[in-house]
């Protein structure tokens, strides 16, 4: 009866430690009942050995808990880094920045503590590594003699291969009942790395940049900011409730530009993510590559290839990343090269926290102007600014606030708007109307940005990074995500016109392209020596 009960316990403990998820969002872990696949590869593995060698030597069983062991760290790594750094596990970058980190925390505190915490680390993985010595022995000796004389435990096994399969095959119908492998986590990173390290297959296995050898002089030197509108997809204009629902809003905004002397014009673009996983579309526009795949993404992170910001820093523009979501450090914002990096940290926002971002976008865009004011001295600049609060859940929206001077005081809300946005609780089932009201502010608070007085002309690029989640956008949704390019530049505007832009603010089908086909555009745009019909130019 006892090894009945410990063979129980093994068998679950050697599965839940590949199964377990995060306990969002912290460092903690919560048990998951689904079926580890590599815990049915162990099995298996098990079964055969017994049959063929009869019993497992010290040797092959401390190989076998090690490998465990690995395998349950990788676990850990996979299921926390996302919620803790919002992106998944990235030993290229996570490898480049923990020692930093360490030795950063290692000189703030007294010289014992690293020490224990070293002790307790070491002491952990030990008493773990011995807990899965344990249940591989047990497993081996006790339960596995016993499945080889059952055909009912081998029907089980046969039963649990085939679902463990239809997983790995991508079968969406298994994914309730199979935990994610980590194996696969660990042959990317492998594959990641080994790829950074050899130029000549990093070249192979990327596409070909675009030619960044154009001129900006259609721009005349004017400022740029180029603003990502999380979740702001097609839909927006394709769905007849929501639009009718959105059109004062949308007026508003269109009425500001207007009232401000600009004009915009609009289009859709193929976004190469749909529902998450903005870098993509984030870093497929700046670096005009296709990356609906996110390893290539990752791979596009290793290197030194231009991008848009590069483009325009060699033109003589300062170039400003605004990312207000971030409030922990970000080691690949190396590779985008900004001259001036500001996060949520930076912002000192004292207000209400507003849902699981809490830094509203209307906030973040005052700071950064409060903080980095243009000037006619100051030498133009690029702003990329991906905005947050219209990110799934799209609970807690903030109020507008009509007084921008009052964003930046410890107060910038009434009491009573705050607490109607803070009362927003998430309704899984229709997140609809919470997902209308995120767009109802984002336009809100564009059509007061644009309506603010400046100390010099900047044209503006709004775009969408990917459609909302399914559930909002509904089944058979398109990947077409809208942008707006507002100006005063009669001669940009035409040209706009020329590459396929629409007047107004509704875009028009088809679309333009693909979201990195659209980087070619604009470089075609701004540079004087790319002629358009009616430009009285010769074509190159």
């Amino acid at each position: 009866m006892l090894s009945s009960l410990k063979a129980i316990v093994a068998l679950l403990f050697l599965n839940s430690a590949l199964s377990f998820t995060n306990w969002w969002p912290t460092p903690a872990i919560k048990f998951d009942a689904r079926l580890a696949p590599e815990m049915v590869g162990l099995w298996v593995l098990l079964l055969l050995w017994i049959v063929y060698k009869g019993s497992l030597g010290r040797l092959t069983l401390s190989i076998l808990s090690l490998a465990y062991l690995a395998l349950i760290v990788g676990r850990y790594g996979e299921v926390t880094v996302p919620a803790l750094f919002g992106r998944p596990i990235n030993l290229y970058w996570d490898g480049h920045q923990i020692p930093i980190v360490l030795s950063v925390l290692a000189r703030q505190v007294r010289w014992w503590v690293p020490v224990v915490i070293v002790v307790a680390v070491a002491s952990l993985l030990y008493g773990l590594y011995r807990m899965v010595r344990w249940a591989i022995a047990v497993t081996a000796k006790v339960s596995v003699p016993v499945a080889l004389r059952s055909p009912t435990a081998l029907l089980v096994t046969a039963f649990a291969v085939v679902l463990v399969s239809l997983n790995l095959a991508g079968i969406q119908a298994t994914w309730p009942w199979v935990s994610k492998p980590v194996i696969p986590t660990y042959a990317r990173q492998v594959k990641l790395l080994s790829l950074a390290a050899l130029p000549e297959s990093q070249a192979a296995a990327l596409p070909q940049s675009p030619r960044f050898d154009g001129n900006l002089r259609v721009l005349a030197g004017v400022d740029v900011g180029l603003f990502f509108l999380e979740s702001y997809g097609a839909m927006v204009y394709d769905n007849p409730t929501l639009k009718q629902s959105l059109r004062e809003s949308r007026e508003k905004l269109e009425q500001a530009i207007a009232a401000s002397g600009q004009t915009v014009v609009s289009g859709l673009v193929r976004s190469p993510t749909f529902g998450g996983g903005s870098e993509l579309a984030h870093l497929g526009l700046l670096s005009g590559l296709e990356l609906s795949d996110p390893f290539r993404h990752d791979l596009l992170l290793t290197t030194r290839r231009p991008t848009l910001i590069s483009h325009f820093c060699q033109h003589g523009y300062q170039t400003f990343g605004l990312y207000a979501s971030l409030s922990w450090d970000w080691p690949e914002k190396s590779f985008y090269g900004f001259d001036v990096f500001v996060d949520g940290r930076d912002l000192n926002y004292r207000g209400p926290k507003f849902g699981a971002w809490w830094i509203p976008d209307q906030y973040a865009i005052a700071r950064f102007e409060q903080m980095h004011p243009a000037t006619k001295q100051s030498p133009p600049r690029f702003i990329l600014f991906p905005t947050i609060m219209s990110h799934i859940p799209f609970a807690q929206i903030p109020p507008y606030q009509s007084d921008w001077a009052k964003l930046l005081v410890e107060q910038p809300y009434a009491d009573a708007a705050s607490e109607r946005s803070l009362a927003q609780k998430t309704d899984w089932l229709n997140l609809l109307p919470d997902y209308r009201r995120a767009m109802a502010y984002t336009f809100d608070w564009l059509a007061g940005y644009v309506a603010q007085a400046r100390a010099r002309e900047q044209v503006l690029i709004l775009l969408g990074d990917h459609q909302p989640a399914s559930n909002v956008s509904g089944p058979g949704a398109s990947w077409d995500v809208p942008v707006h390019i507002v100006s005063a530049n009669p001669a940009l505007i035409k040209r706009l016109t020329a590459a396929g832009f629409s007047p107004g603010l509704e875009p028009r089908r088809p679309a333009l392209g693909a979201m990195h086909e659209l980087t070619q555009t604009l470089l075609n745009v701004f540079d004087d020596r790319f002629c358009y019909e009616g430009d009285g130019c010769a074509r190159k």
